[in-house]
C-alpha cells in the first residue's frame, strides 16, 4: 500500500508561527524530513516512534543531502506505506523547491499534500518593524532569489525593470550574492539613496536587523558579520522600521536565558521569557524520577481514608502521587472527607486538573506559609499525609508534629542530576554565552554546582545573572556564593519572568 507526503512550510523560524494544519501533519507522519531552516521544537509534534531524518539544505553546506537525494527519499519511504512530512523552511513553494517534489511524487503515484506556511519574505520584515506596503511609500511587492541557480548561463531577472519600479523589493536567501544584488540594482538605475534593511535570522530570538540605504548597507552588513540566513529589502518602507520596530524593542529581547527545569516543566517558562524577547537554552538540571520504592505510597494509599489532611509542596509531587494512584486503578475519590492544603497556585492548578480542588492555599508559597496557613487549625490528635521529594526541609512536618499532628511523609519522586548537563553548560559558560540563570529550587542550585563541581564556580559565572524563584532557592545558591540579583515577590513562575523583566528594565542592569 502507498503512503502519503506531506509538503510542509515550517514558517520562517518562530515556532508560534507554525500553522495549525503542519501540527496534524507531524502528528500523523511516520516519518519526518526536516532541513536546516525548520525551527527543531516542531519536531515536539512528532509521535515518539515517528523517524526523524535531518538533511540538510543549509547555504554551502556541502554535507547536506542533494535534492535528488531528498525526493528519492521521500519516494522511497512512501512507497513502503508510510506517511511522510517533508518540513520546509518558509514556505515550500516560495523559493522552497516544494515544486520540485511535488512534480517528483506526481510522476511516481505518490499522493501528497501541500501544507503552506508563512513566508519569511513577510514574516521578516514584519518582526523587523518593515511593512512591505503602506499607502504612502508603496503599493506593490516584488519577491526574488537572491541565490539563482548557479548553473544558469544568464540571469532570468529582468534587473532594469525590478530596479527602477516603484515598489518594495524582497530577496530571498541573498546574504552570500548581496554585493552582487546591490550592484545589479545600482547599475540599472535605482537611486544609491533607496533605504535598504538586511535582517538576519528574522523571527528568532538571534533576530538582528541592519538598515541604511543601497550606498552603505553592503559595508554595514559586513560589519557586523551578518551571513545566511537573510532577507533583504529595499524600498522606502524601510524608513517606517524607525517607528514599527516592535520585536527588537522587547525588554529581554538579545538576553540569553539559562532555564534549568526539567525538560516537562519547561515549557511554560520558556514561553514567558521569549514572549519578552529572550533567547532561552533550555538545559535541564534535575530530571524527575520514582522513589526507590513505591511500598510507603502504596501502603498511604491502602489507608487514604485515614488522613483528614493531605498536604502537597509541589505539583511534581502531586503529578506523581496521582499517577500512582491511577496505576492503581483508582482516583482522586479516594481522598474522601480528607481536607487537601496545596503550598502554591502551580501546585492548586496540578491539583484541579485532578478535579481536586484545594481548602487551603497560602499567602506565602513556601513551608513557612503553610504552617501559617494552618494555624486557625486545631491539629492535636489529626492525622497529615505528606507526598513530596526523597529529599525535602523537615520543617514543615516537624512543626505540625509539634502541635499535636500525626504526620505520614511519603516520597512519591526523587530529582536526579541530569546526565548530559555538564558537557552542554561547561561551554556555555566558558564562551560567555549566557547572562541569566534562573533557579527554580534547591536541587537546580545544587545540580548546577555539581555540573561544575572541578570549575572556579565564581570565575566561570563571572558577569552572569542569577535569578531565583523564592528565598530557599536563593539561600541554597548564597550557600555555594553565588551573587543573586533576582528574587520575585511571589514565588511563581509568572512572578519570577516578571522580575526578570523589572531588572533589565533598570538602567545600567545587565
Amino acid at each position: 500500500m502507498t503512503g502519503k507526503v506531506y509538503l510542509i512550510g515550517a514558517g520562517p523560524g518562530d515556532p508560534g508561527l507554525f500553522t495549525l494544519r503542519g501540527v496534524a501533519c507531524l502528528r500523523e507522519a511516520d516519518v519526518i524530513v526536516y532541513d536546516y531552516l525548520a525551527n527543531p521544537r516542531l519536531l515536539s509534534y512528532a509521535k515518539a516512534d515517528a523517524e526523524l531524518i535531518y538533511v540538510g539544505k543549509k547555504g554551502g553546506n556541502a554535507e547536506a543531502a542533494t535534492q535528488e537525494e531528498i525526493g528519492r527519499l521521500l519516494i522511497d519511504k512512501a512507497l513502503t506505506g508510510k506517511v511522510v512530512a517533508r518540513l520546509k523552511g518558509g514556505d515550500p513553494f516560495i523559493f522552497g523547491r516544494g515544486g520540485e517534489e511535488g512534480e517528483e511524487l506526481f510522476h511516481a503515484g505518490i499522493p501528497f499534500e501541500v501544507v503552506p506556511g508563512i513566508t519569511s519574505a513577510i514574516a521578516v520584515p514584519a518582526y523587523a518593524g518593515i511593512p512591505l506596503t503602506h499607502r504612502d511609500y508603496a503599493s506593490t511587492v516584488t519577491i526574488l532569489t537572491g541565490h539563482e541557480d548557479p548553473s544558469k548561463q544568464t540571469s532570468v531577472i529582468a534587473w532594469d525593470k525590478v530596479a527602477t519600479g516603484i515598489g518594495t523589493l524582497v530577496f530571498l536567501m541573498g546574504a552570500g550574492n548581496l554585493p552582487t544584488i546591490i550592484d545589479k540594482l545600482l547599475g540599472h538605475g535605482r537611486s544609491k539613496e533607496t533605504p535598504a534593511a538586511v535582517m538576519h535570522w528574522g523571527t528568532k530570538p538571534e533576530q538582528e536587523t541592519v538598515a541604511g540605504t543601497l550606498e552603505n548597507i553592503v559595508a554595514l552588513v559586513q560589519m557586523r558579520g551578518l551571513g545566511p540566513p537573510a532577507v533583504l529589502v529595499v524600498g522606502d518602507v524601510v524608513r517606517l522600521r524607525e517607528r514599527l520596530n516592535w520585536f527588537e524593542r522587547r525588554p529581554l529581547f538579545g538576553k540569553r536565558i539559562l532555564v534549568t527545569r526539567t525538560s516537562e516543566q519547561a515549557g511554560r517558562f520558556a514561553e514567558l521569557l521569549e514572549g519578552q524577547g529572550a533567547k532561552v537554552l533550555e538545559i535541564p538540571l534535575i530530571e524527575i524520577v520514582p522513589p526507590k520504592s513505591w511500598e510507603p505510597l502504596d501502603q498511604a494509599i491502602g489507608r487514604l481514608e485515614s488522613y483528614q489532611w493531605v498536604i502537597f509542596t509541589s505539583a511534581n509531587g502531586v503529578d506523581a502521587f496521582f499517577r500512582r494512584l491511577r496505576e492503581r486503578r483508582q482516583d482522586a475519590r479516594r481522598l474522601g472527607a480528607a481536607r487537601i492544603c496545596a503550598i502554591g497556585p502551580a501546585t492548586a492548578e496540578a491539583l484541579e486538573r485532578h478535579a481536586v480542588i484545594p481548602d487551603v492555599v497560602p499567602a506565602e508559597f513556601r513551608a513557612e506559609g503553610v504552617i501559617e496557613a494552618l494555624k486557625p487549625y486545631d491539629l492535636q490528635g489529626v492525622k497529615i499525609l505528606l507526598p513530596r521529594a526523597e529529599v525535602a526541609r523537615d520543617l514543615l512536618p516537624k512543626d505540625l508534629e509539634r502541635r499535636g499532628a500525626t504526620v505520614e511523609v511519603v516520597p512519591v519522586y526523587r530529582t536526579i542530576q541530569s546526565s548530559t548537563a555538564r558537557e552542554v553548560l561547561k561551554p556555555l559558560l566558558q564562551d560567555r554565552k549566557i547572562d541569566l540563570v534562573t533557579f527554580t529550587s534547591s536541587s537546580t542550585v545544587t545540580n548546577f554546582v555539581e555540573a561544575l563541581a572541578k570549575e572556579d564556580l565564581k570565575a566561570i559565572c563571572n558577569g552572569v545573572r542569577v535569578a531565583c524563584i523564592g528565598p530557599i532557592t536563593q539561600k541554597t545558591a548564597e550557600g555555594f556564593g553565588l551573587p543573586i540579583d533576582i528574587v520575585p515577590e511571589h514565588y511563581t513562575i509568572p512572578s519570577l519572568v516578571d522580575a526578570i523583566v523589572q531588572y533589565y528594565r533598570t538602567p545600567g542592569a545587565g
